[in-house]
């Protein structure tokens, strides 16, 4: 079974600006997400994974908040991406490689991850290096 466009574009819409779905699904009235939570990743989480899953963990990491809106995400035709610079703290000591990414529920703990991909290339984050997504960057379908 599959979704049909214009539903799959909704679902994005709600899930990525807060725009209610009519007749269907409304935002949380009383305390909704006001952002989503952008981590990296040394490999996939999966499916069954959570935001700590194969997190990077160089020191001054931490995850990025980018508002759950227009102005955080763009949404069109079935697709979403980041709409501004998506910047993570620079590193300032020990290594990593990231190689995915993922867009969760929690700024840190085992937060919910609603979507996850694979970078283009993986990057080496070693001091002084800030990792960062520019506009557009990010991309996914709903399908």
């Amino acid at each position: 079974m599959s979704k049909g466009n214009t539903f799959e574009n909704d679902l994005l819409l709600l899930i990525f600006n807060g725009t209610a779905i009519a007749d269907i699904a409304d935002n949380d009235a009383t305390s909704p997400l006001t952002n989503l939570q952008v981590s990296l990743h040394s490999s996939d989480p999966g499916e069954a994974g959570n935001q700590t899953t194969n997190e990077v963990a160089y020191t001054s990491y931490a995850r990025v908040a980018v508002a759950r809106s227009g102005a955080g995400w763009t949404v069109t035709g079935n697709a979403v991406t980041n709409a501004a610079l998506i910047q993570f703290p620079q590193c300032t000591g020990s290594s990593a490689t990231a190689t995915h990414f993922a867009i969760g529920t929690a700024a840190s703990g085992t937060g919910k991850i609603l979507y996850k991909g694979a970078l283009s290339a993986s990057l080496a984050i070693s001091s002084g290096i800030q990792p960062q997504f520019g506009a557009g960057d990010l991309d996914g379908t709903e399908d």
